[in-house]
C-alpha cells in the first residue's frame, strides 16, 4: 500500500509539475510530498525529477516510470471497477470537483454518503477551471457551456441571478428604480479566481453601447462572504437564486431591479469520455440529477 499511494503522489507531481499543487489536489503538505518522492526515489535507486528553484521536470527514468505507473494504477482502477460490479455495490475513491456554493450541494452530498457508505468523497470545492483529466478528478460540477471535447456532459439545471440587498440597507440608501441609480449604492462584487476579472452583472441594456457605472465597495471570490455583508446591510450584491432562497422567503434580503435582470445561468456535470463508467460515478451522477435538480426547483431540459 505504501508504494501504491506512492505511485499516486509521483503521477500526480509530474502532471502538475509542482509539490505545492500536487499536495493540494491531495490533501497533504507541500514538504509530505517532497519526503514520498524521495523516499520513491531512494527505493527505486534512480532520480524522478530534475528540480530547480523555478521547475520540476522529469527525468528520463522518470518518464519511463510515468508510463509503467499510470499502466499500474489504469490496471488497478480497472480490477476495482469490475469487481465493483460484479459485486453490484457502488466503491471506492471519488474525486469530486465542485463549485463554492456549497448551500446548493451539501444536503444531496451528505444524503449520498449515507447511501452509499462504500464510496469514499474526496471533495474539491474551488471556482477554478480545474483540468478534469490532468488533476485526475472523476467528475466536476461547473457553470456555463462546456467547451472541452475530452468530456462528457450532463445538464443540470438553469437558475437566475438577483441583485440582493437587506430592507434596512434599502431603508437606510433607498431603492433604486432603474440600474442608473446604482451609481448612489454601496456594491458588493464577484472576482473570477482564474481571470481575475469582476463578474458583470446581467442588466439588460437600452442600447448596445450603454454601460452603467456600478460603484465597487467590496470585491471577494466567495458566495457567502457577500451574503454575509448583504445581511448586513453592507451594500447590493449579484447572487445566484439558489444560494438565497432561504433569505428571499424570510425576508431577510430582498431582490430589487428583477425586470432589468436578463441572464440566467446553468450547472453541468463533467467527466472524462471515452471510458466505461465505473459504478461509483454512475450513481453518483443519477443522484445528484434526482436531488439536487428538485431541491432547488430549476428549469430542466434535455442534455
Amino acid at each position: 500500500m505504501d508504494s501504491l499511494s506512492g505511485f499516486m503522489v509521483f503521477i500526480r507531481v509530474a502532471e502538475a509539475r509542482s509539490f505545492v499543487a500536487a499536495g493540494q489536489s491531495l490533501g497533504i503538505s507541500a514538504s509530505a510530498v517532497g519526503k514520498r518522492v524521495a523516499r520513491l526515489e531512494e527505493k527505486l535507486g534512480v532520480r524522478l525529477f530534475h528540480r530547480s528553484t523555478r521547475s520540476i521536470t522529469l527525468t528520463a527514468e522518470g518518464t519511463l516510470f510515468l508510463e509503467r505507473s499510470r499502466r499500474i494504477l489504469a490496471e488497478i482502477e480497472a480490477t476495482e471497477q469490475a469487481l465493483s460490479q460484479a459485486s453490484g455495490t457502488p466503491r471506492g475513491r471519488l474525486r469530486v470537483s465542485l463549485p463554492q456554493v456549497t448551500g446548493l450541494v451539501m444536503p444531496a452530498l451528505a444524503e449520498f454518503m449515507a447511501r452509499y457508505p462504500e464510496i469514499e468523497l474526496d471533495l474539491d470545492f474551488s471556482d477554478r477551471m480545474v483540468d478534469i483529466v490532468g488533476e485526475g478528478f472523476d467528475v466536476v460540477m461547473r457553470g456555463g457551456q462546456p467547451l472541452d471535447s475530452r468530456l462528457n456532459a450532463k445538464f443540470l439545471g438553469h437558475f437566475q441571478h438577483r441583485l440582493v440587498a437587506s430592507p434596512e440597507y434599502l431603508r437606510e440608501r433607498g431603492t433604486p428604480q432603474h440600474p442608473r441609480e446604482l451609481g448612489g449604492h454601496s456594491c458588493l462584487h464577484y472576482r473570477f479566481p482564474n481571470s481575475g476579472k469582476l463578474e458583470t452583472w446581467p442588466l439588460r441594456r437600452e442600447h448596445p453601447e450603454q454601460d452603467y457605472a456600478i460603484p465597487i465597495s467590496m470585491v471577494c471570490n466567495h458566495v457567502e462572504t457577500r451574503i454575509c455583508f448583504a445581511l448586513n446591510h453592507r451594500g447590493i450584491t449579484c447572487l445566484p437564486d439558489f444560494s438565497v432562497r432561504r433569505e428571499l422567503a424570510a425576508g431577510s434580503l430582498v431582490s430589487v431591479l428583477d425586470h432589468f435582470m436578463e441572464r440566467r445561468g446553468s450547472f453541468y456535470l463533467l467527466w472524462p469520455s471515452g471510458r466505461q463508467m465505473p459504478p461509483k460515478l454512475r450513481v453518483f451522477i443519477d443522484f445528484m440529477l434526482e436531488r439536487v435538480l428538485p431541491a432547488h426547483d430549476f428549469s430542466r431540459t434535455s442534455s
